[in-house]
């Protein structure tokens, strides 16, 4: 090889390599090579955006790049999460998947993303329960009392909601169709004053999250009847699931979970999986989430999709019993 062959050889082979670097194997086997920002379809400051910081720090330690978290709230958090089913799926852009996604479809319409064909499941971080709580003047002091209450009185009893379709409105509207009691729904733009109505006594009943609840009954201002898990919460273990009070196979929770744009490759989502696993087996954190009345999940993408789909199934049908129009 004479000179002018190897100042042309040299420079290649640099392409070659430049180019492999960018090729999509590459970029999987060294996932990741630059920081992964996470969508938090939601305001700072609330239960998917603190769930979502909890996480980060050591996902972020196992990744070796700096996770960075990105509030897009709008839309009941179908604006983040059409920019992560628009995303690239390359791994770089998540959303934290919050419960009332397998809601969506029952209630809306048209959404901008196909819920199991758009997103690719990782992990869910959490679930959370919900508390069914009343005003202390409430004469019935157990779910068997409340429901033998109701049975009596047809159509007379109100219960508050922070919002038609969401997550603790479809809890109650379960609780009543496994039950066959008849109440009237009174939605609120938000939990906020329903549970300062609630304990105001404008209205008797509601289904809430487990910390706004348990500070309320704490105070005294609200009773607690029974969490809405299908085992008894760390953070109120005094109080009996609704299941256990004979309302069997009730189950109604809350979770956070992440989630990747369709396509990203089956190495990258294992290595998530991974990063999610591993900040959810520190002790720290199992505490901190533990404290607030949420239970640590980290089950596999299989097992995740395998909730998100009996998560649509179970809300159509508790849709179609209520009789809830889409909008």
């Amino acid at each position: 090889m004479d000179a002018a062959q190897r100042r042309y050889f040299v420079p290649g082979l640099l392409g070659l390599y430049l180019l492999g670097m960018t090729t999509p194997g590459f970029a999987q086997q060294n996932y990741p090579v630059r920081p992964v920002k996470i969508i938090v379809p939601s305001a700072a400051g609330g239960g998917t955006d603190s769930t979502t910081r909890l996480v980060v720090p050591k996902l972020d330690e196992f990744l070796g790049q700096r996770v960075l978290v990105d509030n897009r709230a709008g839309a009941a958090s179908m604006i983040g999460s059409e920019m992560v089913a628009r995303a690239a799926p390359d791994g770089y852009t998540l959303l934290t998947a919050i419960s009332t996604i397998t809601i969506q479809p029952s209630m809306q319409k048209s959404l901008p993303y196909d819920v199991l064909k758009d997103f690719a499941p990782i992990s869910q971080f959490v679930i959370l329960p919900n508390i069914l709580v009343g005003h202390p003047s409430l004469k019935p002091k157990t779910v068997k009392e409340l429901i033998a209450f109701a049975k009596t009185r047809p159509g007379q009893l109100e219960f508050a909601s922070a919002g038609t379709g969401s997550n603790l409105h479809l809890c109650m509207e379960m609780f009543l169709a496994m039950t066959g009691l008849k109440m009237v729904h009174i939605p609120y733009k938000g939990s906020g004053q329903a549970i300062a109505d609630l304990a105001a006594g404008y209205v008797p009943l509601m289904i809430t999250n487990m910390i706004t609840g348990t500070r309320q009954v704490g105070a005294g201002r609200l009773h607690a009847y029974g969490v809405t898990s299908a085992r008894r919460s760390a953070a109120a273990p005094e109080v009996p699931t609704i299941a256990e009070q004979g309302v069997a196979g009730y189950e109604a929770v809350q979770w956070y979970g992440l989630v990747a744009p369709a396509g990203t490759p089956r190495d990258v989502i294992a290595k998530l999986h991974k990063g999610v696993s591993f900040a959810l087996q520190d002790a720290a954190v199992r505490a901190r989430f533990r404290a607030s009345g949420a239970e640590p999940i980290g089950n596999t993408p299989e097992e995740f999709a395998a909730v998100l789909r009996a998560d649509m199934a179970k809300w159509a049908k508790v849709v179609k019993a209520a009789g809830l129009t889409p909008k």
